[in-house]
């Protein structure tokens, strides 16, 4: 797969999951379990896109913290409003498994992730458009 397939495939299947955490929002009461999961899920493919972008292999990792690391290693740093983000590693696996400590649950707010997703997502199609990609090298 050529890199531009691999970072149309990753927008596209972040995209899946930012459908599913809307759907999950306009609900309501939702479990918060799944709000993280997919709100980590988006942010995840969305960086891996971005590191495709700029040239970095990703390894396979749930760990948004890391993956923010390595585009920073890049010399593509996320913008640090994105920060908050990073608390989402846990919503991949680990409490898809365990019960979500009480002191998170009180803290989670989905419709402020889902706004951080949407500008992480706007960072990340400026920095992978096609024609940002040729001014580039």
């Amino acid at each position: 797969m050529s890199r531009r397939a691999h970072i149309e495939t990753l927008l596209r299947k972040a995209a899946q999951d930012e459908l599913a955490l809307d759907l999950l929002l306009q609900h309501g009461a939702m479990p918060e379990e799944l709000v993280g999961f997919h709100a980590q899920q988006a942010a995840e493919k969305l960086l891996k896109a971005a590191l495709r972008t700029v040239g970095a292999d990703y390894p396979l990792t749930h760990r948004i913290e890391r993956l923010m690391d390595l585009l920073a290693e890049a010399g593509s740093s996320t913008p640090s409003d994105l920060d908050e983000l990073r608390l989402l590693t846990p919503f991949a696996v680990e409490f898809r498994y365990d019960i979500l400590p009480s002191e998170a649950e009180a803290t989670l707010d989905g419709h402020r992730l889902r706004g951080l997703i949407a500008q992480l997502r706007q960072w990340v199609e400026a920095l992978s458009a096609p024609d940002a990609e040729d001014a580039e090298g």
